[in-house]
């Protein structure tokens, strides 16, 4: 007796399911505490909004402190502060 097995349909393209397992894999999860709490102050760049930041560099904030840069997209970085994930402006 076999069993009569369907195909998995998709209407993506490998290219475009291997683009997205990659962007999963780069997403990193940061933890404030374990992953920049404990950075060398000089690993730090103070931020401006006349800056430019690349995702993963650590920013001084006059006001709200330490923090990473998690995510990118245009005049608009997300950055993880102690206190949660703050929208900053930046020159693009």
């Amino acid at each position: 007796m076999s069993i009569k097995r369907t195909k998995e349909v998709s209407s993506r393209s490998p290219r475009e399911r291997e683009a997205d397992a990659i962007a999963k894999l780069a997403d990193k999860k940061w933890n404030w505490t374990k992953d920049v709490a404990n950075q060398a102050d000089e690993s730090f760049t103070r931020y401006a909004t006349t800056g430019k930041f690349a995702k993963e560099t650590f920013l001084l904030h006059s006001k709200f402190g330490k923090g990473v840069v998690t995510n990118v997209e245009g005049a608009h970085i997300d950055v993880l502060f102690e206190d949660g994930v703050r929208k900053l402006l930046q020159t693009p």
